[in-house]
């Protein structure tokens, strides 16, 4: 149906205006965001089209301009708002985020758990603390299979300098929902250890983080967050 055609009150701008953004489903907000659709399609079908495309919601977040440009009724103006939002969005985040005191794996996982939720590959997250294990900064290091090998702890601690930061935290998913640590995450976590040595900027923790649990790759060993 196009939007012309559906009644003032369930059309997304007038539902947004009425009922606040929070009260919209996501194939309102993407439409909203759209604008229009095709001649062919309506704004709504091609934002339920986008939507169908994907397993999670999640997935939204790691299309790429070019990904975007390939569905049928999103250009490069329609992609390019997309991302925007989508970015905007992580920075609101993060930026409320800054000062939260990282105590615990569960205040990792707080943090983290929403961002990581119906992820396919592992993300490797570093967060940069102050003095009194409050948070600085976040960035994201590497996607994809996580080993020491590729992996460079130079990724980890050159935005701890740019950061100022006094300690770091990792974190990463596990997309099997199983937060048990491999071989690989211990060896490389020894390897950061080490790293962080060296540096004097110690990795405080490593948190393996899914959708149920959050769990230390240091086990019971004491830590200084």
């Amino acid at each position: 149906m196009w939007i012309k055609d559906m009644p003032a009150p369930t059309r997304p701008r007038e539902r947004l205006a009425a009922y606040g953004v929070k009260r919209l489903s996501d194939e309102e907000l993407i439409a909203i965001l759209l604008r229009v659709g095709t001649k062919e399609q309506s704004v709504m079908e091609v934002s339920r089209s986008l939507l169908y495309s994907l397993s999670q919601l999640g997935e939204l977040g790691e299309k790429t301009f070019a990904e975007l440009t390939q569905f049928s009724g999103i250009g490069p103006t329609k992609a390019g708002i997309l991302l925007c939002a989508l970015e905007l969005g992580r920075r609101v985040f993060t930026n409320r985020a800054s000062g939260k005191e990282i105590k615990q794996p569960e205040d990792v996982g707080e943090l983290l758990r929403a961002e990581l939720a119906g992820q396919k590959q592992e993300h490797l997250i570093a967060l940069y603390l102050d003095l009194k294990g409050k948070l600085i900064a976040k960035e994201t290091l590497f996607v994809g299979g996580l080993n020491q090998s590729v992996v460079h702890p130079r990724e980890v601690f050159k935005y701890a300098v740019k950061w100022s930061a006094y300690q770091i935290v990792l974190a990463h998913n596990h997309p099997s929902g199983d937060a048990t640590p491999s071989q690989a995450d211990i060896e490389m976590t020894m390897a950061f250890q080490l790293a962080g040595e060296m540096m004097q900027i110690p990795i405080a923790d490593h948190v393996i983080v899914t959708e149920r649990e959050c769990r230390s790759v240091l086990g019971n060993k004491k830590r200084r967050i």
